[in-house]
């Protein structure tokens, strides 16, 4: 191992984490760096104690522990071991430690202090998965609080380790590593819409099995690609070229057998992302990338975080070919254009920004600390957070205050997700195969939506095969068995007695559905949203369900996996979440107010009954959202009523603002006194709004308007005529012979009035800001014309000197 590229650094990295405790190490894929640092470490005395160091993958810390073992010439678990979920080799002489994420998270939430541990490695921190960056943050808190002795190394296989060095106040060492040029070839065009992904990249393989010397990497998203792949590619490689597959699942022999040089025959591995940088694989010389990497990410489907198939980013097609060049001049083909290589994104988001926090919230809270307090290269999202904590409330693990409760520490204890460790702490060992299978992708394909089938495959998966017509993926059942076996251990002894379905609705109480009445099957869930479920799935006719998974959509999501519950279920499950609600409200589809007494769970409404005695108030109150969607309908009277006020506002007075906007504003204030008995539409229709309008304005307010603003002129008949003061002009409109005897023009102080005078049929005659200049004028016009349609009425020669009058001439006269 002497002739690594690591070595170079590794004096400046000693010198640093002597003189600062803290360091940050940069060095290229291959380098060296996982399996040389912590045995240099070790032969320095740079710790005391043990040396941890956190990989993000059960394959690559195996891998790494087994590789410093081999040069150390010891087996695995004396100086150097590894903890893994479901595995661990350690004694009391081990010094290195090579563990997963979550067994580093369990250990700093255990001890604090870090009792015999001397140095932590966060390797491949340019990952930024989830439980490293909380890690990282745990390890500079208590290295700042409670250990200032404690060595922090952060190792990161790209050039962005700026923002990290900065966190952790820590200088960058870097390794220059040794490269060999790698030629880039792309597709030409792209690939085919309707040719599938496999296919595509084992005729990328054949090609470069017959262009190409060496051993080959293939980078595939996941376990499925691979096993398709090597299948389409049985038949086209030589005989000379042995195909081994490499992922996490792999059993460790198959996994060595993939990482080791090939005695004979040319190799070509089938690669999840682990080979990419935390894992080096011997004698490659050719990479092929398909392009796609698997990453977690929030699925709203399944409320949980799952592993989802992305295009991979531009820094990670670098560090993949790179891979070609370790020991000699090498190729990396690409499954897409140079063109295409311009819509990839530049790097992969940090895990904390996409994925589901509900375990980072309970592990939070469990810290006793917010996010703020602590120091993340990334803080988590606050919507993502806040609804994490929700959940978690939901399942009794925060209190109101979001405090973890004695359950919530309870859920922490446990290796899943909080809403299967919640389903498995109060079910115990039984509840154990349901949480490995929801933990896990679905086992069947192209089934119904029956949760029931799933446990009935794993529980005999060759009887079911037999009487079922629905394709298993056996290799899924058999991991989600020895996850159901290892849960069981796990479980709390003593449980509460449930069925399958009821278990579901533990894990997942915002998910329990009610269907919708109508013929299709759409069900509402207890958290308020919508799902609906194929009409021909045996399920479908279920009033109540639980959806364990769907396909996420937000505006109804198709329901995928679920369990039929019966309503006696969510009783027992869930007493103190069922209540009676009293609910008056708006109704948009009826056009008026509802008042009902219901019985809810969540958005459930199990019962459903007519609340007759409803207090007035608070229908008053809901018909004020009925306002809000009807608008205010004002009558000629209160149009002007609120004019006058506008023009009273303008001119000094102090007066309320009676525009639309304001007035529907403060709804409560002014309109509610008066709702009294209004429920519908058409009950609003007829309201006048005049009273609760002049019930705004006390006495002196209303005297000063009169005064400033007056709403009628009293004609010479002495009968007030309403102003109208909507128009540019305050307005009346009157019998032309009503105002015979006035000599002056109307006015609203300064302002003339526009008068409309109107024949005794009711039609305007003449209109004019001037009427003494009218009866000097046309006047004489408009008489002649008068008299001859409305010869029963007065038409005098000299309107100034007559008596205003709405009659007709007495009989015989003129």
């Amino acid at each position: 191992m002497t002739g690594l590229p690591i070595e170079d650094a590794l004096p400046d990295l000693l010198e640093a984490l002597a003189a600062q405790g803290r360091a940050v190490l940069q060095a290229p894929p291959g380098a060296g760096k996982t399996t040389r640092v912590p045995l240099a470490m070790l032969a320095a005395g740079a710790f005391e104690g043990r040396l941890v160091m956190l990989e993000p993958r059960r394959l690559a810390a195996r891998a790494a522990a087994e590789r410093m073992a081999e040069t150390l010439g010891e087996p695995v678990g004396r100086t150097v071991g590894f903890r893994m979920r479901g595995a661990t080799e350690v004694s009391a002489d081990t010094r290195i430690e090579v563990v997963t994420e979550g067994i580093l998270t369990r250990r700093l939430q255990r001890d604090p202090e870090l009792e015999g541990v001397g140095a932590v490695i966060f390797d491949e921190i340019h990952e930024r998965s989830l439980n490293a960056d909380l890690g990282l943050a745990l390890c500079l808190e208590i290295a700042g609080a409670l250990r200032p002795d404690l060595r922090l190394l952060a190792m990161s296989a790209t050039l962005d380790s700026g923002a990290i060095a900065t966190l952790m106040d820590a200088p960058v060492v870097t390794s220059e590593g040794r490269a060999f040029p790698v030629e880039t070839r792309w597709r030409d065009r792209p690939v085919p819409k309707d040719t599938r992904f496999e296919d595509a990249v084992a005729d990328r393989v054949a090609t470069a099995a017959a262009e190409t010397e060496g051993g080959i990497l293939v980078f595939l998203p996941g376990e499925g690609e691979i096993r398709r792949v090597e299948q389409r590619l049985s038949a086209r490689l030589p005989g000379t070229c042995v195909v081994r597959p490499l992922f996490g699942a792999l059993d460790p022999e198959a996994q060595r057998a993939a990482i080791r040089p090939e005695r004979a025959g040319r190799k070509v591995v089938l690669s999840t992302a682990i080979a990419e940088t935390s894992l080096t694989i011997e004698d490659i010389r050719v990479v092929i990338d398909g392009g796609r990497a698997r990453r977690a990410r929030f699925d709203p489907g399944s409320g949980m975080s799952r592993l989802v198939t992305e295009r991979v980013s531009r820094a990670e097609a670098t560090q993949r070919a790179g891979r070609a060049g370790r020991v000699a001049p090498g190729v990396a083909y690409r499954l897409w254009t140079r063109g295409e290589e311009g819509a990839l994104t530049a790097y992969p988001p940090a895990e904390i920004e996409v994925a589901d926090l509900a375990g980072l919230a309970l592990e939070l809270a469990l810290w006793g600390a917010g996010p703020d307090a602590l120091p993340f290269p990334t803080p988590p999202p606050d919507g993502a957070l806040g609804e994490a904590r929700a959940l978690l409330r939901m399942l009794g693990a925060l209190d109101a205050e979001d405090r973890i409760t004695p359950h919530g520490k309870t859920l922490a204890g446990l290796p899943l997700h909080p809403r299967l460790a919640h389903m498995l702490a109060r079910c115990g060992p039984d509840a154990a195969p349901l949480a490995a299978l929801l933990a896990e992708r679905d086992p069947l394909r192209g089934a119904p939506a029956d949760l029931a089938l799933r446990l009935e495959a794993l529980a005999d998966a060759k009887r079911f095969a037999a009487r079922r017509p629905h394709q298993v993926r056996r290799a899924a059942l058999e991991r989600i068995r020895q996850e159901s076996r290892r849960l069981a251990r796990l479980a709390p002894g003593r449980a509460d007695p449930a069925g399958p379905a009821a278990m579901a609705a533990l894990a997942y109480p915002d998910r329990i559905g009610l269907r919708r009445p109508g013929e299709a099957p759409r069900f509402v869930l207890s958290g308020g949203k919508g799902a609906v479920m194929a009409a021909d799935d045996p399920l479908a006719g279920a009033r109540l369900i639980v959806a364990t998974d769907t396909d996420g959509n937000p505006r109804e999501a198709r329901i995928r996996q679920a369990a039929r519950v019966e309503e006696a279920e969510l009783r027992t499950l869930f007493p103190g979440d069922i209540a009676w609600h009293d609910v008056c409200a708006w109704s948009r589809r009826d056009r008026r107010v509802v008042a009902r007494r219901q019985e809810r769970f969540g958005a459930l409404v199990l019962d459903d009954r007519l609340w007759r005695d409803a207090p007035a108030d608070v229908v008053a109150r809901a018909m004020l959202d009925g306002v809000r969607e009807l608008g205010l309908s004002l009558s000629d009277r209160a149009r002007r009523f609120t004019a006058r006020v506008a023009l009273g506002r303008a001119a000094g007075l102090d007066l309320p603002d009676l525009s639309e906007p304001a007035l529907v504003a403060r709804l409560e204030t002014w309109l509610l006194p008066f709702l009294d008995g209004v429920t519908t539409a058409e009950e609003w229709k007829r309201f006048d709004l005049l009273p609760a309008l002049e019930a705004q304005l006390d006495w002196p307010a209303r005297q000063a308007l009169d005064d400033a603003v007056p709403g009628t002129f009293v004609t010479p008949l002495g009968r007030g005529i309403p102003i109208d003061y909507s128009g540019e002009a305050p307005e009346i409109s009157l019998r032309l012979q009503e105002m015979f005897g006035q000599v002056t023009h109307p006015r609203v102080g300064d302002t003339p009035l526009r008068v409309t005078l109107l024949s005794p049929a009711g039609r305007p005659v003449q209109t004019t800001t001037d009427l003494p200049g009218f009866w000097e004028g046309s006047y004489a016009d408009v008489r002649k014309d008068m008299r001859a349609r409305y010869p029963k009425h007065p038409w005098p020669e000299d309107p100034r000197q007559a008596d205003p009058t709405l009659r007709a001439k007495p009989r015989g006269g003129r």
